[in-house]
């Protein structure tokens, strides 16, 4: 075995560059362990940036050897995380590699390997008292989540079965504290940002979705079976903010020093809830997308976002942002830009309410929507004027097409 373990080749795995102005990320979690056999590309180990998360993947087919830095480590770009025994096997480098343990007597159980936590769940093991042994894991391969200890220690009767470590602290059952992840932190500061340096006003209308609703229903199976993907709302909102964007370039522009820049392509970014946090992968060029295309783009970025497949690319640059918050169930918010942004729409949700109509009172699905944009550059005749041609183009949909 010594002799198989002698021909394997240490490759490192190094930390990839991860974007513009991105030079540090913390360890989320090794995806393998010390002596397990890997394969080429296979994710080895994930990293959090403040942006996005991404997987660090095996250099070489072999066995994961040493590893110089434990989750919850920050690291920097080009550091090396450890290394892969390219053609070792399982049995040799466990044999080369693994501590000499003391034997236990006869009579005595085997004992259990402490299982890795992740940083959350360690905070939370420690906040508690708890014998991480004593939380069953649902994770993959057994891991013990967040959502296991909150369970346990919320949970009067299991409570009560599980032994602590130490004394239990009543205060720490009440309340707790847990480090906010890099993304978190970057959104944090992002949304301080915006408020520090913009002078941020928001403007409101509200759209009768009559028709685009009995558009789409009397579309959507044709248009799904031909491009397949289905007919959502969104492309008819993006569709309609190009039409204003187009009318109000302030509205796609962006201050820099004491110069606006004019931008005269449309990059749209919509906005995407994850687990993480709030991510704005940005849909490129869409004034020369199809409205199948917009919803193909709009789709498979928010499945990358939910999956943690964004990467640098996906995130950077973009000219205006949508929001919609409807898809939660709010009916009027206020959206705050993404800076360097001037501008961020707002969709709300659809709720029948009754409307004069010809000087009838009729009810209709109606949205109400919201502009909130720089006032230093964008002033509020312009503000209004956009989110107007917004309007009229969802209450209209041919105007979309015209472009009017």
């Amino acid at each position: 075995m010594s002799a198989q373990t002698s021909k394997a080749i240490q490759k490192d795995i190094v930390v990839p560059p991860m974007g513009e102005s991105v030079t540090e990320a913390t360890i989320a979690r090794w995806m393998k362990k010390t002596g397990e056999a890997v394969t080429m590309d296979e994710p080895l180990v994930e990293l959090e940036t403040d942006k996005v998360t991404l997987e660090v993947g095996a250099p070489v087919s072999g066995v994961l050897g040493v590893t110089h830095f434990n989750e919850g480590d920050n690291v920097t770009v080009g550091a090396i995380l450890g290394y892969v025994l390219e053609g070792a096997t399982t049995t040799a480098t466990t044999a080369a590699s693994a501590p000499v343990s003391m034997p236990q007597p006869t009579s005595q159980p085997a004992a259990v390997a402490p299982q890795v936590l992740s940083p959350a769940v360690n905070r939370l093991v420690t906040e508690h008292n708890l014998n991480p042994q004593s939380v069953s894991g649902t994770g993959k391969d057994g891991r013990i989540t967040k959502g296991d200890v909150l369970t346990l220690v919320n949970t009067p009767a299991l409570q009560k079965a599980a032994p602590v470590v130490g004394p239990a602290r009543e205060a720490g059952l009440r309340e707790e504290r847990v480090k906010m992840t890099r993304l978190r932190q970057r959104i944090a500061e992002r949304l301080k940002e915006a408020q520090n340096t913009a002078a941020i006003l928001t403007t409101f209308n509200e759209v009768d979705m009559t028709n685009i609703m009995q558009l789409r229903n009397s579309l959507k199976d044709n248009f799904e079976k031909k491009h397949g993907v289905k007919l959502g709302f969104m492309s008819f909102f993006v569709k309609a903010v190009l039409v204003g964007l187009k009318e109000i370039p302030a509205v796609n522009a962006e201050i820099s020093g004491d110069s606006v820049i004019y931008k005269n392509y449309y990059d749209i970014g919509v906005a995407v809830g994850t687990e993480q946090g709030l991510v704005v992968p940005v849909l490129r060029n869409t004034d020369n997308l199809s409205f199948a295309e917009i919803e193909k783009g709009i789709s498979d970025l928010g499945k990358k976002a939910r999956d943690g497949k964004l990467t640098m690319e996906d995130l950077q640059g973009g000219t205006f942002t949508i929001s919609n918050g409807g898809i939660y169930g709010s009916l009027m918010s206020t959206p705050i830009l993404n800076t360097p942004q001037s501008g961020i729409l707002g969709m709300h949700k659809i709720q029948e309410r009754p409307i004069v109509v010809n000087g009838q009172i009729v009810a209709r699905p109606m949205m109400y929507i919201a502009l909130s944009y720089d006032h230093r550059i964008i002033d509020g005749k312009e503000a209004v004027t956009f989110l107007v041609r917004v309007k009229e183009c969802l209450e209209n949909p041919e105007r979309i097409l015209l472009e009017v």
